[in-house]
């Protein structure tokens, strides 16, 4: 009988990797620990946040790329492998931070340097099909979505008569603002006044799409809608035939894998905290739509959902028996040690042609007075091992890591396990959130149990 018949599976699941320097030349303990971790499990997923190619190649920078342009070198993949990670999303917010080219290179050093990758393509079919890993216990799919990506980046449909082009597999969404009449009224009486609803007349006129008529519940204000409800609140809803086509490759990939992890990259948030928070690490709760396609994820087939792109751990919920990760986080954080950025990047912040990349990051960040750099919260993370026995879910582990918050810049960004005080911060912020899903979360032995 093949070993894969048994049902056991170990998935370790890990975060956003923001990759610009070595792994595989340090020895500290609990560092190598980790490793040890990652190489028990059959499959190792992460995020990759870059464009994978070499400094001053041909990819060009688009204007509206991300706010720190990534570049991972392709060396650099050798040295994720070595770390364990064997699966891996590719179609992130930073995907196309140099364009078509740069989504087309990294598409291409994955594949010679044989990692396992899902999430962009060459065309809109290849962004959205699954990829499959296999391992000794049995064969892993994965399909891996992304609802952060600017214009022109979601990749281009194939036709009969047309071509696509290369991007990544982005899920379109809108998002709705709920006031209550009154308030809704004094909006629309401000787009009166400085012309707005006039605008929104001549563009019905002109017979642009996706300008309906306006009512007393909705009206349309400086691009966004607005809708009257009792009470404040943020409403979003996922674009219906991306969430079809993906349900339809996570059932694909079912159909040809003894397991499958569906992964969405996703910057959008919600939930009552998103009214209140002053730092994006303070909102506790992915958006509504990112919420309803993980579980749509576990209905089509998926056996573990991986959620990232919060940058923070979020809630940990078992839906229908499997580990719904709303928020995985981050797992390596050097996105302050480029070599290079393009000049779009420097015009953000008004530096000329001198300046450098330690001026960049001096000016995005202020001497690390604002920003990630400023935020503990956003250096304590985690990581996690999901294993399967007979096709079930039998345990989840969660491994508090530390990426050296305060540490100096040529230093910080690499994760090292947590101990003593860190990892139960950590652990106990996770399992709070998890609360309100059900999720009982055991602190044993310096890491979180779910059982």
């Amino acid at each position: 009988m093949y070993e894969a018949a048994a049902g056991r599976q170990s998935i370790a699941i890990a975060g956003d990797v923001l990759l610009t320097r070595r792994l595989a030349v340090f020895r500290e303990p609990a560092y190598l620990r980790l490793r040890e971790l990652l190489h028990a499990a059959g499959a190792r997923f992460c995020n990759l946040e870059a464009s994978v190619h070499r400094y001053l190649s041909s990819p060009h920078a688009q204007r509206q790329g991300g706010g720190t342009y990534m570049t991972t070198e392709p060396e650099l993949i050798e040295d994720l492998k070595w770390l364990g990670v064997n699966l891996l999303a590719c179609g992130s917010s930073h995907a196309d931070d140099y364009g078509w080219a740069g989504v087309l290179e990294t598409i291409e050093h994955l594949d010679r340097a044989g990692m396992v990758h899902a999430g962009s393509g060459r065309h809109l079919a290849e962004s959205r099909a699954p990829a499959f890993l296999d391992t000794p216990t049995g064969r892993v799919g994965l399909v891996a979505a992304n609802t952060q990506f600017n214009p022109g980046a979601r990749a281009g449909e194939q036709r009969g008569d047309t071509a696509g082009h290369p991007g990544v597999n982005g899920i379109r969404h809108r998002t709705e603002y709920v006031l209550d009449a009154e308030r809704l009224a004094d909006l629309r009486r401000v787009g009166q006044a400085i012309g707005l609803e006039a605008g929104e007349e001549r563009s019905r006129n002109l017979g642009e799409p996706g300008r309906g008529e306006a009512s007393a519940e909705r009206y349309e204000f400086l691009g966004h809608r607005f809708v009257a409800g009792d009470k404040p609140a943020v409403r979003s809803f996922a674009n219906a035939s991306d969430l079809r086509e993906n349900m339809r490759q996570i059932a694909t990939a079912r159909a040809m894998a003894d397991h499958v992890v569906a992964s969405l990259h996703n910057h959008e948030q919600g939930g009552p905290t998103l009214l209140t928070a002053t730092k994006r690490s303070e909102v506790e709760d992915p958006a509504d739509f990112a919420i309803d396609y993980a579980h749509q994820a576990i209905e089509a087939g998926a056996d573990v959902f991986a959620g990232h792109g919060p940058q923070v751990p979020l809630a940990v919920e078992v839906y229908h028996g499997k580990p719904v990760f709303h928020g995985i986080g981050t797992f390596i954080f050097q996105l302050e040690t480029l070599r290079y950025l393009p000049a779009e990047a420097y015009e953000r912040y008004d530096l000329d042609e001198r300046a450098t990349p330690a001026d960049f990051i001096q000016a995005r960040y202020a001497g690390d007075t604002r920003g990630h750099t400023a935020d503990r919260q956003q250096w304590e993370q985690l990581f996690a091992v999901c294993d399967f026995a007979g096709g079930e879910l039998a345990e989840v582990r969660l491994y508090p890591l530390e990426l050296g918050f305060g540490q100096p810049r040529s230093q910080r960004g690499r994760p090292l396990l947590a101990e003593g005080e860190a990892a139960e911060r950590i652990i106990g912020r996770v399992a709070r959130l998890s609360r309100k899903y059900g999720t009982q979360i055991d602190f044993r032995d310096g890491i979180g149990v779910i059982r």
